[in-house]
């Protein structure tokens, strides 16, 4: 369990090689909760139904508890703030996620830009760009896009 918002920080910002296994979970929490954190982003203004989406996808991904998950998301929107690029957080998840893992999250992505019913420019740019970061295929990608839209059309 987190304690405070500083390890959860410090998990991620310390060398891979000096993170206890505890740690390294932490960093990847993050990593993924920022690119979803990015997509909500994307818009002009952030929809209650992107949010809600983040907040369950990171639930269902990492089964957390409730003050856990709000800590993350707190974490999460400040980091994406701060961040100049994606490398650092892409990075991570390529180093310990399976591919089909990556898929997954490029999913999640396109779930969080189909919440609020509208696909904008740069939430497309976006989550390509990601994809491309993470060694996932255009035809992987665009597999999960229509798996989103079909899980948002039946929502």
């Amino acid at each position: 369990m987190l304690k405070t918002l500083k390890d959860l920080f410090d998990s991620f910002t310390a060398p891979a090689g000096q993170q206890s296994p505890q740690q390294h979970g932490h960093a990847l929490q993050l990593a993924t909760a920022v690119l979803l954190v990015e997509v909500m982003r994307a818009d002009a203004d952030i929809k209650a139904e992107e949010q809600k989406t983040v907040f369950a996808t990171l639930r269902d991904k990492f089964a957390l508890a409730d003050d856990e998950l709000a800590r993350l998301m707190e974490l999460a929107a400040e980091t994406a703030q701060t961040a100049y690029d994606y490398h650092r957080f892409t990075s991570s998840l390529n180093d310990q996620f399976t591919h089909p893992q990556k898929i997954h999250i490029i999913e999640n992505m396109w779930e969080v830009a189909y919440a609020d019913a509208h696909l904008g420019a740069h939430e497309n740019h976006l989550i390509s760009k990601v994809a491309g970061l993470l060694y996932v295929t255009h035809g992987e990608y665009i597999a999960a896009k229509m798996r989103a839209k079909e899980a948002a059309a039946s929502a």
